[in-house]
């Protein structure tokens, strides 16, 4: 007797991989749009889990942003349910403007999973994205300059949720739905180009391709995971040389600060900033950078101001966040 195509052998070896930490009785539910990578990953789930003395559930979000959106998320929702996912959820989310409308989006989703996943007890919540989601990632908040954390995109875990797929290709997953006989929803917004991941994914990507070679998504995914090593050993010695340098809630000893490298100096910065009050979004590497000064470069300056309202002081022999 044959076994599964490849490709459904690998979405399932995947999806097996990511819930082997998982007890058994535990739910996890799956975040399914009704695209070929998230059926995908729901069927090889209702597969698995069972295998392994665990129950699966599904979610989709209605975020109402096209016409029809609820006629189709309660046809996902069917479909989920033929796949024998127990339970399975359909949560309609108001959609907002902050972060821009890919951000406002996302913000609605993971609220809503995280409220889902809160009332059902979930121990997991599984992802769809793949390797090509993952370069993607990456070339977008490279074009915003970010940071070694920011360009080690989306982590296989992230507290309880889970992306099973990120080593397989985006043609293997949609193979995977073909083989197991699914019909995916075509999201329009895949291919719009208002939206700069659908810039990203069909002008960037394959422009790349053509002019460095095949495989950039593949290298570009496997330059992330080097990075997210690169930047949990970093966060780790400041995770350490915070505790060295706090002398009270809001003061960091300068003498400390000064004998860091100043990749891990500036993550202390940033940390010491947040939780002095000033907002997560709002504040820049820039305004790190001046915190750094009183660091690495006084000359007497008095402050640095910050988001919020808060400032930054060098007074003696220590840097001060506060109001």
């Amino acid at each position: 007797m044959s076994g599964p195509a490849p490709s459904v052998a690998a979405v399932r070896v995947a999806v097996r991989r990511a819930l082997a930490g998982t007890a058994a009785g535990d739910l996890v539910l799956v975040a399914c749009s009704g695209g070929a990578d998230s059926l995908a990953l729901a069927a090889a789930a209702a597969f698995v889990a069972p295998r392994l003395g665990l129950r699966a559930g599904a979610v989709t979000v209605d975020h109402g942003l096209q016409p029809g959106s609820a006629e189709r998320a309660a046809e996902v929702a069917g479909v989920l349910r033929r796949l024998a996912l127990d339970p399975v959820d359909s949560v309609a989310v108001a959609v907002g403007t902050a972060g821009g409308p890919e951000g406002a989006a996302r913000a609605a989703r993971y609220a809503a999973l995280d409220w889902v996943a809160d009332e059902r007890g979930a121990a997991a919540v599984l992802l769809g994205h793949t390797r090509d989601d993952q370069a993607e990632t990456v070339l977008l908040r490279l074009a915003r300059g970010s940071g070694a954390r920011s360009l080690a995109g989306m982590a296989p875990r992230a507290g309880r949720y889970l992306r099973p797929l990120l080593d397989l290709d985006r043609a293997t997953v949609h193979a995977a739905a073909a083989e197991m006989g699914l019909s995916p929803w075509q999201d329009p917004h895949n291919t719009d180009p208002a939206y700069a991941r659908s810039r990203v994914r069909h002008d960037a990507l394959p422009v790349l391709e053509r002019v460095l070679g095949p495989g950039i998504a593949a290298a570009l995914a496997r330059s992330a995971g080097l990075l997210r090593d690169d930047a949990d050993a970093l966060d780790g010695w400041a995770d350490q040389a915070a505790a060295q340098a706090g002398l009270a809630p809001g003061e960091l000893d300068v003498a400390v600060l000064a004998a860091l490298p100043r990749a891990v100096r500036t993550r202390v910065l940033r940390r010491a900033a947040l939780a002095a009050g000033c907002p997560a979004g709002a504040l820049t590497a820039g305004h790190v950078a001046e915190l750094d000064r009183l660091v690495s470069d006084w000359r007497g300056q008095t402050h640095v101001d910050l988001p919020g309202g808060r400032r930054g002081r060098r007074m003696g022999a220590r840097v001060v966040l506060g109001g």
